[in-house]
């Protein structure tokens, strides 16, 4: 609303951890006393996180020096308690394109769940529900499990957070970090991970050893990020190679 006032974001999330630290730390401050942070909480403090226009906003102003975003990616997984070689145990299949590259994964996800692979799903945007993004055998995680998987991730990155970095990743950098952590601990046999826009200095190209890498149709899209012709985001997809 014109002429509203509304807390900066950076207190908004102050005031967010704050509470679900209290809730987990129960009233006495004792940790036996706790209770556990709610799913809406954690939805709450991730969308304080950043919404996806500011992001490509934050992005094409950014675009001069575009292998930072990797090298920021890898320091956000390391404090995350990962290193980039971890992720090799996740035979992860790697998709990008213009168009249909969802598509692709579902289909490829379902074909190797009916397999009686356990699958792991990482895709976007979502339609309802924000779990939606991280698949386990075809289904949503749980409440609980996003609840437990986000609190975990996000405590962490305060606790190793110092001045010469950026506390929090963005929106889209969290739920990568997330899904990792999940696939991880679930013990997936194979991960479909989707990119979020091109390929190349994509936060999901942090992946040294796909097993398999896909691109569906090419286009014109995001052309202000990742180019004005075909070639030019032929090479930007290409880059997951």
């Amino acid at each position: 609303m014109k002429g509203a006032r509304s807390l900066p974001v950076s207190l908004v999330a102050e005031k967010l951890w704050w509470e679900a630290t209290m809730e987990q730390q129960g009233p006495s401050g004792c940790p036996c006393a706790a209770k556990t942070a709610s799913f809406q909480d954690a939805v709450r403090m991730l969308n304080t996180l950043q919404t996806n226009a500011s992001y490509l906003e934050q992005a094409k102003r950014r675009r001069g020096d575009p292998p930072k975003q990797l090298e920021a990616m890898e320091l956000f997984l390391a404090r995350s308690g990962l290193q980039v070689e971890d992720l090799d145990q996740l035979n992860i299949i790697h998709v990008t394109g213009t168009k249909g590259k969802g598509s692709t994964c579902a289909f490829t996800e379902h074909i190797l769940r009916n397999y009686g692979l356990k699958t792991g799903f990482f895709s976007s945007p979502h339609l309802v529900q924000v779990r939606e993004r991280i698949r386990i055998n075809g289904q949503p995680i749980s409440r609980e499990l996003f609840t437990k998987h986000f609190w975990r991730l996000y405590h962490q990155l305060e606790k190793t957070k110092d001045g010469s970095c950026v506390s929090m990743p963005s929106y889209f950098r969290f739920l990568t970090l997330m899904a990792f952590h999940v696939f991880l601990q679930e013990k997936v046999d194979l991960a479909v991970v989707e990119v979020g826009i091109g390929g190349a200095y994509d936060c999901t190209n942090i992946v040294r050893k796909p097993v398999v890498c896909g691109v569906t149709s090419l286009g014109l899209d995001h052309t202000s990020l990742l180019g004005d012709t075909v070639e030019k985001i032929a090479w930007q997809k290409g880059g997951i190679f």
